[in-house]
Parts: C-alpha cells; sequence; structure tokens
C-alpha cells in the first residue's frame, strides 16, 4: 500500500484519494491523506462533541415501568418461550422428527437415569424420577429447542457427595440378633428415606438459588467459567465418576468418603478389598462396557449412513435383565441387582428447610455448575440449528424445573451431553421431542420399572463409564491449549489436579480463584514494547518484530497493551527504562551533581560565566553564584552576599569540564501510545504525572498518542492537567505528535539564539565529595526548585 504523507499548513479539511499501487494486487487500492497535525484540543475545536443528556432515575422508572399491551405480551412471552415458538410450529414437517427423537431420547434417558441415581447415592427409582419431572416445566419455560433435560453424571456424582456426607451409613446402624449372636447393621430403609430427604432438599434450594440469579439477571456469572476451567473440572469429575463406578462394577465393600482426597481413600479400599470381586458381576459390567464403547463408535464413525443412533445401553439392559432374571444371579452369585424399584409415583414431599444452612455453599457451586453445562451445551446446538438462548431466562427455567422436582424427590437437573446429541441427532427440531421422551420415562414408571428389577448394578456402572469417553478425550486439549495460549493449559491442568484431590467442589472453586488469579497477573505484567515507523507509511509496528521499520531520530514510541493501575504501574516504569535506555531519576542527579561542582569551580575563578551565562576565560570568583553549604567559611558573611541571577547553558551531551560521569541522553522526544490501553486508576494519572515531570526536566518531552475519549476524561478527572502539563501533548495518533516533534524541532533549530558548550580554562583541582541524593517521587518539585538554585 502507497501512503503518502502531507500536510495542508492552514487547512482545516480533510482530502483522502483513493489510488493503485503497483506492488500489490489492482484490486487492493492505496490512498494519499493531507491533513493538518491533530493534538486533542485541535481535534475538539474542529469536532464539536455530541451533548449527551442523562435521564433522571424519575425517567428511567418511568420508562422501565411503563406498561403497554405489546409490552405485556413480550414479557410474558419472555417469560413462557412456549407461548413463541409453539404457534408457529409445523407439524406435518417437524412432528415425525420429533415423535423418533423424543422415542429415542426416552429410552436412553431412562436407562441414564437409574444409572446415574447410582452416583447420586439415592435409590435407583428416584433416577426415573428426575428423568420426567424437570421436563415438564422446562417445556414452557426453556430458551433452547434440543437439549434433554435431566440427570448428568458430573452433577449427580457432586449431589452423591452431599448425600453421603450428610447421612453416611455410621449415622443408621442397629444391633441384629436374628442369629443369636449381636450383629451391626445397616437399617436401609431408614438411610435410603434420609438420603431422599437430603437429595430432594438439595435440589429444591438449587431451585431457589437458580431462580433467584436469574430473576437478578445474574446470568453473566458463567462468564467466568472458563472453558479451560469447565474442561479440567469436568475431566476431574469424570475420574471421580470412574473411580465411584470401578468398585460397583467389581460389586467390592469399600467405604463411603467425602472431601479432601477421598478419591485416594477409595482407590485404595478398592484395592484393599479386591480381593472380594464378585466375578458374576465383573463379567457383566466388562462385556456391557466393551459392547457399549464399540457401538457407541460405530455410531460416531458412521453417523452419516446411520441416521439413527443404535440404542445400544436400551439393547444391552434387555439382554442383561434376562440373563440375571433367568440364571438367577442374586441367588447363585450373590450379583448385587437392583431389586427394587417403586411402581408410580410418590406424593410430593415437604423439603427440610433446617438443612439449607448446610447445604448452601454446595448448592451454590453445584447450581452454577448445572446451569453452566446446560448453557454451553445449549449454545452450541443454538449456533448451529440459527437460534439465540437467553441465559437469564435458562437461570429461571432451571430454577423453577429443580423447585417443582425437587418436591417430588428428584435430584439436581441439567443436561447430559450424550442425552442431548441423540435427541439432536435422531431429528429433534423442538422441546416437542423432550415432552415424548417423558412420556417414555413415564411409561417405565408406571408399568415397565419392576421388569428391571433384576438388572445388575455393575451393568448400570459400565452404561455410565461408557458415557465418560468424551469427557476422558478432553486430555487431549492441553497439548493444544498449550500451544495456542499457555495461561489457558494452566488452568486447564490446576482445576483438574486441584478436583481431584480437594473434591469437586472445593476444586471448582479452587480453579475459579486461580483462573481470576491469572487474570491479575496477565494485566499485571503486560507487553512493553518500543515501536518504530514502516517507511513511506503513518504505520507503526513494534521494533523487535519487523525488519523493515524505523524509529525516528531522537524520538522514542512506547506502547503498553493493557489497562494501567497501581498493580501494573513499575510494569510500565520498568519498560520504559528499558526503551529508552537511561533511568531519568539517575540522570536528573547525576547533573544536578554537576551543576555543583560547576558552580563550586565558578566560585573558585576556574570557570567564569558572562552575563547570559556562557562561560569564559579565568577570572574572579563570581559572587553571582551561591556556593554550596560545605564551602561557606564565614556564614554571616555569606549572607550579605548579593546573589544574582545568571543562568548556565549545558550542553549535556557535550564532554563536561568536570569529573563527574553524566550519560548522554540520546533522545529528545518520548511518546506512549495509548491506542490499547482501555482504563486508568488515580494512582496510574499521578504516576504518569510523575513520569512527565521526571523526563522534562532532564529535557525530554513527553507526549500521548491515540488515547480514548473516555480514558482521556479520566485523565481529567484525576486532576493530570496543571500549570506544567497541558492537554496539547495529546494526539489524536502517533504520526500526528512525530510530525508535530519534527516540526517543532526545525522551527527551535533555526531560531536558537547561541549554544556553547562549557570549555575547561585551566586544570581544576581535586573534586569535592558530594552525597548523591536519590529523589522520592514527593521530592520531585523540590528538586526541580533545587536545580533552579543551583543554576542562579
Amino acid at each position: 500500500m502507497l501512503v503518502h504523507k502531507m500536510r495542508l499548513l492552514g487547512l482545516g479539511e480533510n482530502l483522502c484519494i483513493w489510488v493503485s499501487s503497483g506492488r500489490m494486487d489492482t484490486h487492493s487500492p492505496g490512498y494519499l491523506v493531507a491533513r493538518t497535525v491533530y493534538s486533542d484540543p485541535t481535534f475538539q475545536e474542529e469536532n464539536e462533541k455530541k451533548e449527551i443528556v442523562k435521564k433522571t432515575i424519575q425517567e428511567r422508572l418511568q420508562k422501565n415501568c411503563s406498561c403497554t399491551s405489546r409490552r405485556a405480551l413480550l414479557i410474558v412471552k419472555s417469560f413462557f418461550p412456549v407461548l413463541d415458538w409453539l404457534p408457529k410450529y409445523r407439524w406435518k414437517e417437524w412432528f415425525v422428527n420429533d415423535l423418533i427423537s423424543g422415542v429415542s431420547t426416552g429410552l436412553v434417558a431412562t436407562l441414564q437415569g437409574l444409572a446415574f441415581a447410582l452416583l447420586a447415592a439415592v435409590p435407583v427409582g428416584y433416577g426415573l424420577y428426575s428423568s420426567f419431572f424437570p421436563i415438564l416445566t422446562y417445556f414452557f419455560l426453556g430458551t433452547s429447542k434440543h437439549i434433554s433435560v435431566g440427570p448428568f453424571p458430573v452433577v449427580s456424582l457432586m449431589v452423591g457427595s452431599v448425600v453421603l456426607s450428610m447421612a453416611p451409613d455410621e449415622k443408621f446402624t442397629m444391633l441384629s440378633n436374628g442369629t443369636g449372636l449381636n450383629k451391626t447393621v445397616i437399617d436401609t430403609v431408614a438411610r435410603d428415606a434420609a438420603r431422599v430427604m437430603v437429595s430432594g432438599t438439595l435440589s429444591f434450594l438449587i431451585g431457589i438459588i437458580q431462580l433467584l440469579l436469574g430473576i437478578f439477571q445474574i446470568g453473566f456469572i458463567v462468564r467466568y467459567l472458563a472453558d479451560p476451567l469447565v474442561g479440567g473440572f469436568t475431566t476431574a469429575a469424570a475420574f471421580q465418576v470412574f473411580v465411584s463406578q470401578v468398585k460397583t462394577l467389581l460389586n467390592v465393600p469399600t467405604k463411603n468418603y467425602n472431601g479432601v482426597l477421598s478419591i485416594i481413600y477409595t482407590i485404595i479400599d478398592i484395592f484393599a478389598n479386591i480381593g472380594k470381586t464378585n466375578i458374576a458381576d465383573l463379567i457383566a459390567g466388562l462385556l456391557t462396557l466393551l459392547v457399549c464403547i464399540v457401538v457407541k463408535e460405530l455410531n460416531d464413525r458412521y453417523k452419516h449412513i446411520i441416521k439413527v443412533p443404535i440404542p445400544i445401553e436400551v439393547l444391552v439392559t434387555i439382554v442383561a435383565t434376562g440373563i440375571s432374571y433367568g440364571a438367577n444371579l442374586e441367588q447363585k452369585y450373590n450379583a448385587g441387582i437392583v431389586k427394587k424399584i417403586p411402581n408410580g409415583f410418590i406424593p410430593p414431599m415437604t423439603p427440610d428447610v433446617s438443612l439449607f444452612q448446610e447445604m448452601i455453599g454446595s448448592a451454590f457451586s453445584i447450581g452454577i455448575v448445572a446451569y453452566a453445562v446446560a448453557v454451553s451445551v445449549g449454545k452450541v446446538y443454538a449456533t448451529k440449528h440459527n437460534y439465540a438462548i437467553n441465559g437469564n431466562q435458562e437461570f429461571i427455567a432451571f430454577g423453577i424445573s429443580n423447585l417443582f422436582s425437587g418436591a417430588f424427590s428428584c435430584f439436581c437437573a441439567t443436561t447430559a451431553l450424550s442425552r442431548t446429541a441423540v435427541q439432536e441427532s435422531t431429528g429433534g427440531k423442538t422441546q416437542i421431542a423432550g415432552i415424548i421422551s417423558a412420556f417414555i420415562v413415564l411409561i417405565a414408571i408406571v408399568a415397565l420399572g419392576r421388569l428391571l428389577e433384576p438388572l445388575q448394578k455393575s451393568v448400570l456402572a459400565a452404561i455410565v463409564i461408557a458415557n465418560l469417553k468424551g469427557m476422558f478425550w478432553q486430555v487431549f486439549d492441553v497439548p493444544r491449549l498449550w500451544r495456542q495460549n499457555k495461561w489457558d493449559s494452566v488452568i486447564w491442568v490446576f482445576t483438574c489436579i486441584a478436583s481431584i484431590i480437594l473434591g469437586l467442589d472445593l476444586g471448582l472453586l479452587a480453579g475459579l480463584v486461580f483462573g481470576l488469579l491469572t487474570l491479575v497477573l496477565r494485566v499485571q505484567f503486560p507487553s512493553c514494547g518500543a515501536l518504530g515507523n514502516v517507511p513511506g507509511t503513518e504505520l507503526y509496528k513494534e521494533v523487535k518484530t519487523y525488519k523493515t521499520v524505523v524509529e525516528p531520530e531522537g524520538i522514542k514510541i512506547v506502547r503498553f497493551t493493557s489497562g494501567i493501575f497501581y498493580g501494573n504501574i513499575d510494569g510500565l516504569k520498568s519498560g520504559i527504562k528499558k526503551i529508552v535506555g537511561f533511568d531519568a531519576v539517575r540522570i536528573f542527579n547525576k547533573r544536578t551533581k554537576a551543576l555543583r561542582k560547576i558552580n563550586k569551580l565558578i566560585k573558585k575563578g576556574q570557570l567564569r560565566a558572562t552575563k547570559n551565562g556562557i562561560i569564559s576565560d579565568v577570572g574572579t570568583d563570581n559572587e553571582g553564584f551561591e556556593p554550596d553549604d560545605d564551602d561557606i567559611e564565614d556564614p554571616e558573611k555569606e549572607q550579605n552576599t548579593e546573589v544574582k541571577e545568571v543562568e548556565i547553558q549545558v550542553d549535556w551531551n557535550s564532554e563536561l569540564p568536570i569529573t563527574v560521569s553524566v550519560p548522554k541522553v540520546s533522545i529528545h522526544s518520548l511518546i506512549f501510545d495509548f491506542g490499547q490501553i482501555s482504563f486508568l486508576d488515580v494512582v496510574a494519572v499521578r504516576s504518569l504525572k510523575v513520569i512527565y515531570k521526571e523526563f522534562k526536566r532532564i529535557d525530554v518531552d513527553v507526549y500521548i498518542a491515540a488515547c480514548d475519549d473516555h480514558v482521556y476524561k479520566k485523565f481529567e478527572d484525576c486532576l493530570f492537567f496543571d500549570d506544567q502539563i497541558k492537554p496539547d501533548i495529546f494526539f489524536m495518533t502517533i504520526h500526528d505528535a512525530v510530525l508535530y516533534i519534527e516540526d517543532k524541532r526545525k522551527y527551535n533549530e533555526g531560531h536558537d539564539p547561541f549554544m556553547e558548550k562549557i570549555s575547561l580554562m585551566q586544570e581544576s583541582k581535586e573534586p569535592l565529595e558530594y552525597t548523591n541524593i536519590e529523589p522520592t517521587n514527593d521530592e520531585l518539585d523540590a528538586q526541580e526548585e533545587a536545580l533552579r538554585r543551583l543554576a542562579s
């Protein structure tokens, strides 16, 4: 692209002409730009800002609280989305697809409900209720057309950890003397009733939390659950689920552990009792696992051929139930079977409100995870089918669903990835497919439930493990994340390890805190680079990245890629020192020391200053210069000395006639590119003011370019401008600032009356000792005054 730079002096209008360049494709035009150099004040003069009138609280209330018939209809439709999509339903085109999808999904939901109940530590029959009731309310309130509402293994396991901690086996032991010997046994009836109460109450509390978050429009909270964090958490949860189901697959006696390192204790317990493995359960579980994995792989690989996935879980369950019943595996081989599934519905229960205080923390974390999983899956299919879901309405929908289902002894509902994939891949168009799947589960609850009582639990455990493949495969995301963004990879690994060691609830909290900490670190240590000009253009790129860019002579351009606040201002200062190649405070101290020594030489007659401050030949003591305190022999005489105003002009880049080494400053201007600065705080503004003054007193002009309007307003609000710092140091672009500096330098060079170097007229004596004073930020103004005093 060819860009020719020119300034139209005295003209306020802009000119932009498109031209073609021979160096590039004719379809990509170049352009000529001619306009005045814009500082921020001159731009504001030529371009008047719009007057923004803020509405009063009364006007806002009037607007938000006013209600028309149309607005009332929109509000009702937003709360009940079914009123929007159901009247538009194409019965002839979509119903057959929804019917096939609903039947397929219902069969899978029935088996997964039974299997995931094992994770929730409640009787398996309650898994059927959890696959039925939540769908009824989500049909009316949900905004996703494709997710299958019901249990999810990770959420079920989190529920199970709460249930086991609040209703452990140890609370329900009793003495039995049926054989004449006192023996401690577990009252399973009382234990199961207590666990159902805990899971139902937990679901009810989760519903309250989700409903409140939805009402107060706090759907944004899920944004803090980044994909790497969710990936690491769900992988750790898959590992926890796997371990919890291995003991069921082996049917070995183990204790129920909960909390920190519970997974480690469970693994140790499994290996300690592995000799007690039930062979019948192990064989049934392994065969089920093998068949499910193979058929699921075939379904996935040949999904373009197999339009309706093979419902392998249903087929395996039917076969396994028949074999267990025919071979009487429970009596002959002591196999662990489902035993009893309630026939029909149980009456609604009243949640135990006294448990709320004990489970509030877990309820919040489970509710957020359940919501995050459902919304993440829902967004994937919403994007695929070109519609949108409402995050806050989803909170309300799941909140009411969990409130409703909690009253019917269900555990927390969300969605399952595999079940939703079945519903969508089999042609499901709307939540009518979900209602049909709920009808299939209803048939199992009312009529077919008892037929599944001989089913081995190891078969259900194998079905659960087979559905974990997708979550385990997330491990392969780590190398990809490492290549793309190392911070995301670290978040993934940390969350996964923390969730395995600390447990799912504490692990999720640890991962969330660690993720936020990495954000702070990323903002606290952003990149700070030097920019150079692309020859022949107004473009500026990093010097270390591009070979062709050239830094303007005597000008350093600094880009800081972050908001500036109290946590990273030191990083900005360090970056500036590295780019300019010197420390402005140190230069100032050296110059101060040099001026003191020059002052002593003038006082002793070794140097002479003319009335204009130019060093001349040797002469007598110049009483116009005030000596240092250590040179005063007669304080009373010194007080009577008449002080004359004489300035010394020093070229600090020349060789000085003293032994003090003053580092040379190779730049005359410093430009800060604020194009990527998104925010400032008070500390940052004050620090930038100090930085400006530090450079200004060593004769380096500081400019700020490409500052956004709201950032500029922050400068004004924080009193950045004063008698020294004017708004005209702000420029619209870097190139505006560079052109202004070049023009200013040419003008000054043409009108400079004199600049002579200090000359050494005779040998100087040994230099006097000088104590180097390191100034602090608070002493800047005092040091400036001291410098002026020393130079007079």
